[in-house]
């Protein structure tokens, strides 16, 4: 018996159509290629069960069928980046009176490209062409990356259909912050939720209750002084879970250790807290809320030091610049990187949907002296909140310079170690430099000292405005 007889066309493996009688096990990159180049094209449909070359039906029992898709969506889901969008469904037919089902994927081409294929640690681009699956060309990619619709991926369509009794957390959440009134089904359809088939949107899944996918991973540090380098680790946490887990476990992790303390005036007692409730949760909402959801193997960084908390999110901010380091936080203007989730959060009212989250952060520490104020900094791959420890009477102080292992760097300067020192934890701007040195804003300090750290890739600039700034890479200079 053959494909055609199923369903009712003659079919031959070209560009859309690809057929394998059973997954290979040892060879998992031998067909998850295909799935990827498909997406990466024009989409395709990709048979199980059904032999190569000559379309004759091999197919499966119930049970084997229902093994072999689960084993196909796990390595989908390890594997590729970002999950293309797919259909699945079991065709049945009959030999001898027993059923049997070959099983019929509809790949479709992605919103969001390359799809990436990662296996052992090594990514790799597929493009499907003239009925065979290669490697993408680099002309390829770049049209690719040029056509993709930039689709958020907590918009894109996930394979798990909508249970109102799966998401009792976010009911709970959100009745906790809204006065006890509950969050209706019309309410979720309106933000795109799920879609019209009562699919859910990824950013839903990141709700459910049992939600337990590494998307949401967070890591919670506690030190013992002021820098990761030398300071021994008090507390290591690691948290996943639903998004409402996790806001709950983060804010806990810092409640439960931070400092408080009390001041006097007169016949009156302020109590202090070292991190004042809204704007720690206004820290951890923006981190959730912006995270970058397709960087796999990433996390939220919670690190709480001597003087400081810093709360750091996978991503750079979204479609904006690089920001050195800036006190400016009301100056921000951050876009969203994920619409659904905000959508929710905005809902729940713990986030404003103007984003003045930063501004209510900035007004909790209005009374602060310059050494307790909050500031950012962002990086091509993250973007970090630091508040300071209003009980640390001393501040977030800048002469914590780290001592420092460095190889000879081609046409250096005596300079070069106290620069590298100096750029190791914050971005600095020139002039910053040029008076920790002791000399001035010359063109020697910006282009042999200076320019010369970041074409050996010692030093990374970026910029704010018209102020270029300076960080160590920390990934070629060791803390001795």
């Amino acid at each position: 018996m053959f494909l055609e007889e199923v369903i009712g066309e003659v079919r031959l493996e070209d560009n859309t159509f690809e057929c394998k009688g059973k997954l290979n096990r040892d060879d998992v990159v031998g067909w998850l290629k295909s799935i990827a180049g498909f997406a990466n094209a024009q989409g395709g449909q990709f048979y199980i069960g059904v032999e190569d070359k000559t379309n004759k039906l091999i197919g499966f029992d119930k049970k084997d069928a229902d093994n072999e898709r689960n084993y196909f969506n796990n390595m989908v889901n390890e594997h590729l980046t970002p999950r293309p969008q797919l259909q699945i469904q079991f065709i049945p037919y009959t030999v001898r009176d027993k059923e049997r089902f070959v099983i019929k994927i509809n790949v479709l081409e992605s919103n969001v490209k390359p799809v990436i294929l990662r296996y052992k640690s090594i990514p790799s681009i597929f493009m499907r062409r003239d009925g065979y699956t290669n490697g993408a060309t680099y002309e390829e990619i770049i049209q690719m990356s040029i056509q993709s619709k930039n689709t958020q991926y907590d918009l894109l369509v996930s394979d798990v259909k909508y249970d109102s009794s799966k998401f009792t957390k976010l009911q709970e959440f959100y009745k906790s912050h809204n006065k006890g009134k509950e969050l209706s089904e019309k309410a979720l359809k309106s933000m795109g939720f799920m879609d019209e088939n009562g699919y859910l949107l990824n950013g839903a899944l990141l709700f459910m209750d049992d939600y337990s996918d590494r998307k949401t991973a967070s890591q919670c540090l506690a030190f013992a002084g002021t820098n990761k380098g030398s300071e021994r680790i008090v507390t290591l946490k690691k948290y996943s879970g639903n998004i409402i887990d996790i806001i709950n476990s983060l804010m806990d992790f810092v409640k439960q250790r931070m400092n408080y303390s009390i001041i006097k005036k007169g016949d009156r007692r302020i109590n202090i807290e070292a991190y004042p409730e809204r704007a720690l949760f206004e820290g951890i909402i923006n981190a959730i809320a912006h995270r970058d959801y397709y960087l796999d193997g990433t996390q939220i960084q919670l690190d709480m030091f001597k003087d400081r908390l810093e709360i750091s999110s996978p991503g750079s901010f979204y479609r904006g610049e690089k920001i050195g380091k800036t006190y400016d936080l009301t100056g921000i203007i951050s876009k969203r990187r994920n619409e659904l989730i905000s959508s929710i959060l905005v809902a729940c009212n713990v986030m404003e949907s103007a984003g003045t989250g930063f501004d209510k952060i900035t007004e909790e520490y209005e009374n602060a002296n310059e050494s307790h104020k909050p500031y950012i900094y962002s990086s091509s791959d993250h973007f970090t909140l630091v508040l300071p420890d209003l009980t640390y009477i001393e501040g977030v102080t800048d002469n914590k310079y780290p001592d420092l292992i460095i190889p000879p760097i081609k046409n250096g300067t005596e300079h070069d170690e106290k620069v590298l020192s100096f750029c190791y934890y914050h971005a600095r701007k020139v002039s910053e430099i040029a008076d920790y040195l002791g000399m001035a804003d010359s063109s020697y300090l910006r282009k042999q000292v200076l320019e010369n750290l970041v074409s050996n890739g010692y030093l990374e600039k970026s910029k704010v405005a018209r102020a270029n700034y300076y960080k160590a890479n920390q990934e070629l200079i060791m803390l001795s």
